[in-house]
């Protein structure tokens, strides 16, 4: 038994060790394309202005030194070893430390949270009950209110400062790609092709972005494998040819060497050398792509050891050629033989690296929107096998043009050189803030050891960050507008989301006005199911009831539908829906809570209406049952039972929670303080039930089951159901106008007359996001005075 326990437990260990090696492998096209390509224009920028290469070699070697550093201890010691542990559920990102933030204390700003919400599979906190030092960290941060914004501010920063980036990257990458033709023509006729040629792949790269990264992602991997062997390759060369020596520059000693002779020039020079580590921040973000050990295992036995052979043999070239002092290239030590092949694979590579960045700006917009931080866009998947990969088509033409124009207008790898290590180095600085929290609140370390830790990588990242900030006039002044606007964008959408949120919630109907509805005050029920669209998450919103008052019927069955955000990555399909009553089982209303993860994307559902009428037949047997004493166990078996002519069991999964009394949902008035802080869930939801996903029903029942009054009750209301879900349904969605109250601010009315009414009738509609179908549409006018 020990032997065959052994064999099998060997076949297991090889086969877990070739799948990882195989994830290792996929992800240099998907996480190391635009790292790997950051030799091209790393020397070239340092040197561009402020140091001369001089005979002396101190600049190279100094610059060498701390290329050598910048990359052991940012990428490997502080991503690789201590970052990509912050994963939530496997995901990386801004998004997945600030939702791992919101979920350890109350500092989230989502308005419709609810009790339920933690009882989420993927809502987990794994890390033991924190200490008092800690408790002192969350108490002031839950304290005060000014804390949570400005947390939200410094994560919509890194947001904006990564939307840059996938800006800046495909127009520095690709252009110096190119500008490896400059050494094979003359200069007469290279200024007229480099721009062309680099802005001819770009409206190329973006066109093809609709067909999405799995139908070329096949031959990311080996053109960035490729590429890494190749500068390798020459780094070998040029260190056994040139300068074998050149491994003493690595020592520290040479950084101070440069910085005391460059002084104030050598420490501005550091914007071109932080250059070297673009791209890290990507292996944090496509953690939920690939594994925490792949990851690992590709930077620092591929990935780390081919750059820096990369720069070493650059830099073992350059300090026996001083020739070329003021025309710095990556391609001056590639030898002629092969220097058109390279340029070849530099340009596929540059590619790749481009493709990447691209893909993880649409993945954030996406993870923005989730979040009430961005204006609707269209998401469109892009694979129907592989999850997360979209495609965003506003964002992607909008990146093209800007693409385009920044290469066209700077013209050269200085000013985007500047302009996108400034916005590198911005992501860092917030990753570096928002990991020192995660260690306190959600991986409960001292204090102090965060303190270190922010301080340690905090200090070399902002030397990095002033560097470049210094170069504003540069070109490092294009980032710090781009966040401008953006965060202007992001933060006036956000607020008046929540100013919406509040007052819906205070302007919400009474439960009893819904149920006195009737033929008594000339009401009438139509056939049909009518999805009432609201952001509450309990009460009658207010734009049903100007629905009635403007047209007074509504349908047999009525549902009130919330499409709301959690701070997870990923919702299970299993545990997406709540479903409960709204007044008793004869009014035939219902709420539907639809819950979303931030990396979820929205539109994975065919048939909106067969999946919820699916979901509200599931319930409606449920609460039956409980209401009669059956029990789950009577439920499950009525569902094999009934569904056995599909060929398929459902199955009740999840939590299911519920008390004896009051027997449907009670209206609340919260106070306005619950919105800083959270709802509640309803107490009363004892038919919340969270259940699996099904096909289209072709008949809920046999009616021959009815064997008493109770069956022929809920025969009643599934029939009931099976009817409205014939004659049609109809999607009630509110068409909001906002406006500022009477004596706001001056700012506050610019921000919500002009800046949010112009961006909600400039971005796609609620109909659009939840892609209802126009002929089933009706649309309530509300005018909003916040």
């Amino acid at each position: 038994m020990d032997v065959h326990g052994n064999c099998w437990g060997s076949k297991n260990k090889e086969k877990s060790w070739k799948t990882l090696l195989v994830l290792a492998y996929q992800s240099l096209g998907v996480v190391y394309g635009d790292l790997s390509i950051s030799p091209l224009y790393v020397f070239k920028s340092t040197f561009a202005e402020d140091i001369h290469h001089s005979e002396s070699n101190e600049e190279i070697f100094g610059v060498l030194s701390f290329v050598f550093w910048t990359l052991t201890l940012l990428p490997l010691f502080k991503y690789v070893f201590i970052v990509l542990r912050a994963d939530d559920n496997g995901e990386g990102g801004t998004f997945a430390l600030y939702s791992l933030i919101c979920r350890h204390a109350k500092v989230s700003l989502l308005p419709n949270r609810q009790a339920s919400d933690e009882d989420v599979s993927t809502y987990k906190m794994e890390h033991p009950p924190e200490t008092n030092s800690t408790s002192k960290v969350k108490m002031v941060l839950e304290k005060h209110k000014c804390l949570h914004t400005a947390l939200l501010v410094l994560v919509l920063l890194g947001t904006c400062m990564v939307i840059g980036d996938g800006l800046l990257t495909p127009a520095i990458s690709v252009f110096t790609a190119v500008s490896g033709l400059e050494s094979l023509m003359s200069h007469e006729n290279h200024q007229y092709a480099v721009i062309p040629i680099t802005c001819f792949i770009l409206v190329c790269l973006f066109a093809l972005q609709h067909y999405g990264t799995h139908r070329v992602g096949f031959v990311f991997a080996p053109v960035v494998l490729i590429w890494l062997l190749c500068i390798s390759g020459l780094g070998l060369y040029n260190i056994l040819h040139w300068n074998p020596h050149v491994y003493q520059a690595l020592s520290p000693y040479y950084m101070y060497k440069f910085l005391k002779k460059t002084t104030i020039s050598g420490w501005m020079s550091l914007g071109g050398v932080l250059l070297c580590i673009t791209g890290s921040e990507a292996m944090f973000a496509d953690l939920g792509h690939f594994s925490y050990m792949a990851i690992q295992i590709a930077f620092t036995f591929l990935v780390y050891p081919t750059l820096i052979l990369a720069y070493m043999g650059q830099a073992a070239y350059l300090s026996m050629h001083h020739e070329n002092a003021d025309a710095i290239s990556f391609y001056l030590s590639v030898p002629e033989k092969v220097k058109w092949p390279v340029i070849l694979v530099a340009i596929l590579a540059s590619v790749v690296g481009s493709q990447a960045i691209i893909s993880g700006t649409f993945s954030i917009i996406n993870q923005s929107q989730s979040l009430g931080c961005f204006p609707r866009v269209k998401v469109v998947h892009t694979s129907e096998k592989i999850h997360g990969q979209i495609y965003i088509p506003e964002i992607n033409w909008i990146l093209m043009v800007l693409c385009i124009a920044v290469t066209i207008g700077f013209r050269d790898t200085k000013h985007l050189g500047n302009a996108s290590g400034l916005a590198v180095m911005t992501v860092m600085l917030v990753t570096t803030c928002l990991m020192s929290l995660v260690m306190v609140l959600c991986w409960h370390k001292p204090p102090i050891l965060a303190l270190c830790f922010l301080l340690f990588f905090g200090s070399i990242e902002i030397l990095y960050f002033s560097a470049s900030l210094v170069k504003f006039t540069e070109g490092a002044w294009l980032p710090i507008l781009l966040a401008l606007i953006l965060m202007t964008i992001m933060f006036v959408w956000h607020y008046a989301t929540i100013k919406k949120y509040e007052f819906d919630l205070h302007n919400k109907v009474s439960l009893e006005w819904l149920l006195a509805l009737g033929p008594s005050l000339g009401i009438s029920r139509v056939p049909g199911i009518g999805m009432v669209f609201t952001d509450l998450t309990s009460g009658i919103p207010a734009n049903f009831s100007r629905f009635v008052t403007n047209l007074p019927a509504f349908h047999k069955i009525l549902v009130f539908v919330c499409v709301k955000s959690v701070p997870v990555p990923h919702i299970p399909p299993a545990e997406r829906y709540l479903i409960s009553r709204v007044g008793p089982q004869a009014h035939r209303s219902y709420r539907c809570i639809i819950r979303y993860g931030y990396r979820d994307v929205h539109q994975d559902i065919d048939s909106f209406e067969s999946e919820l009428a699916a979901k509200l037949d599931e319930f409606i047997r449920f609460d039956w049952a409980q209401d009669h004493g059956e029990g789950q166990q009577s439920f499950e078996n009525d569902e094999a039972r009934s569904n056995e002519s599909n060929g398929c069991r459902l199955a009740v999964t999840g939590t299911i929670r519920y008390s004896r009394e009051p027997p449907y949902e009670i209206d609340e008035n919260p106070q306005p303080a619950s919105v800083s802080i959270g709802l509640p869930t309803v107490e009363s939801m004892r038919d919340i039930m969270e259940m699996a996903p099904v096909k289209r029903r072709v008949r809920f029942v046999d009616e021959t089951w009815a064997s008493d009054e109770r069956d022929v009750q809920m025969l009643q209301e599934l029939d009931d159901l099976w009817d409205a879900q014939q004659a049609g349904s109809a999607f009630i969605i509110g068409h909001s106008h906002v406006r500022a109250k009477q004596g706001s601010s001056f700012l506050k009315r610019v921000a919500i007359n002009f800046g949010y009414n112009f961006l909600r009738r400039n971005c796609r509609g609620p109909d659009v996001a939840l892609r209802v179908p126009p002929v089933s549409l009706l649309e309530v006018g509300m005018v909003y005075v916040v």
